[in-house]
């Protein structure tokens, strides 16, 4: 049991250092363009090349987690990571800012389906919502705290923070050589929903395609709702930096402690589709109300339940695949970290164009989005579902 603790410890070790990693680059990047002089454009070019790299390799990062094993691919991912901040941390020029992002873009895909699958092998059905509930926490956390961290170590020098998210990358994956060992594979739900389609075909199968298109819809309108509340709130409300850091640093914390406290009893009260389905439609509805409040503590308490809302989603999804993949935990990782890059590169730049209209107009738009996918919710069958039909 200890040797299990220490096992889920460093694998959710990692994905917090990857994540602290993303988010140490958030109050550095002015200075960094002041520095090189580089526009606004750029710094979006370069944050959709992270989005864009993590896209193309996920995919075959799910496939390779399957294929050569857990243990490589997290090693791999994390020696990337570290060689993607250490560039960054060195780069004088936008040449080598955008290699940055794109390593750590390849990192993320290697890293988010092989520790996924890892958590699959070593938990059982009963034990994994939890696993994975701590998992979206270590994420959450990783965002959270870097943005903090990173403006600490930017008053010594604006370089360190890159520098110390290199470092910590290299001590994670000599802690991942010494303390973890390629888990046995898991084959409690191995073909036990009938066969399935081969390659990527399998997207379209029923066990997937929806769960497929809820990733898609939630990360779309999340990433819409993310990369315009700092703007919406400057500009509707007179936010200040430190009003907007404070309602987000909130919401993310309230939604660790949800995901840690209640995930693992929301999952076995409800199950995975009806958490999506209640968690979505909370979200959609307060992204609308969003419009039409007008005081600070309302604006707080429906962000804060807001994130919640998203932060339930995520790892129910994950949950839900997770149960259903069988032999196939990387590819479903994989696919899962694929369909949240296309939200991720296409919910910012239809909230920016929507955003130029008007302020208001992003936040329809994610409205209408979360809505769709509220709706396919109720058209999703469970596994258990499917195979009852089929038997008839």
């Amino acid at each position: 049991m200890n040797n299990h603790m220490v096992v889920l410890f460093t694998l959710l070790l990692n994905l917090f250092i990857a994540f602290l990693g993303i988010g140490l680059v958030i109050p550095i990047t002015p200075t960094i363009m002041n520095e090189l002089n580089i526009s606004g454009a750029v710094v979006g070019y370069m944050v959709s090349a992270f989005a864009l790299a993590q896209l193309i390799f996920s995919p075959l990062a799910g496939r390779a987690v399957d294929k050569y094993g857990r243990k490589p691919m997290i090693i791999s991912g994390l020696f990337i990571f570290s060689i993607s901040e250490l560039l960054f941390g060195l780069g004088e020029t936008v040449e080598v800012l955008f290699i940055s992002r794109i390593l750590g873009g390849v990192s993320a895909a290697f890293i988010m389906p092989a520790v996924t699958a890892f958590i699959a092998d070593i938990t059982t059905t009963q034990t994994r919502p939890k696993a994975l509930g701590y998992m979206s926490a270590a994420i959450s956390t990783g965002f959270i705290i870097g943005p903090g961290i990173g403006g600490f170590l930017a008053e010594i020098s604006t370089r360190l923070p890159f520098f110390f998210a290199a470092g910590f990358g290299i001590f994670a994956m000599f802690l991942s050589l010494l303390l973890l060992k390629e888990p046995e594979r898991q084959s409690e739900t191995a073909h036990q929903y009938g066969e399935q389609k081969k390659g990527f075909g399998r997207i379209l199968s029923p066990m997937y395609f929806v769960a497929f298109m809820v990733v898609l819809i939630s990360s779309f309108g999340l990433a819409s709702f993310e990369s315009l509340f700092s703007l919406f709130v400057d500009r509707k409300f007179g936010f200040t930096p430190k009003d907007i850091a404070l309602v987000i640093s909130i919401g993310a914390i309230v939604g660790v402690i949800v995901q840690v406290g209640l995930f693992d009893r929301l999952t076995r009260w409800w199950g995975e589709i009806r958490v999506i389905r209640y968690s979505l439609l909370v979200s959609t509805l307060l992204v609308l109300i969003l419009t039409f409040v007008t005081s600070y503590w309302s604006i707080l308490l429906v962000t804060i339940l807001v994130f919640v809302g998203f932060d339930l989603v995520r790892p129910a999804v994950t949950t839900y695949l997770s149960r259903i993949a069988g032999n196939e935990q990387g590819f479903v990782g994989g696919m899962n970290s694929m369909f949240t890059s296309v939200g991720n590169i296409l919910g910012p730049i239809a909230g920016g164009l929507l955003f130029d209209i008007n302020f208001n107009y992003p936040f329809y738009f994610a409205t209408v989005v979360l809505a769709i996918g509220i709706s396919l919710t109720f058209a999703w069958k469970s596994p258990e579902a499917i195979e009852e039909k089929a038997a008839v």
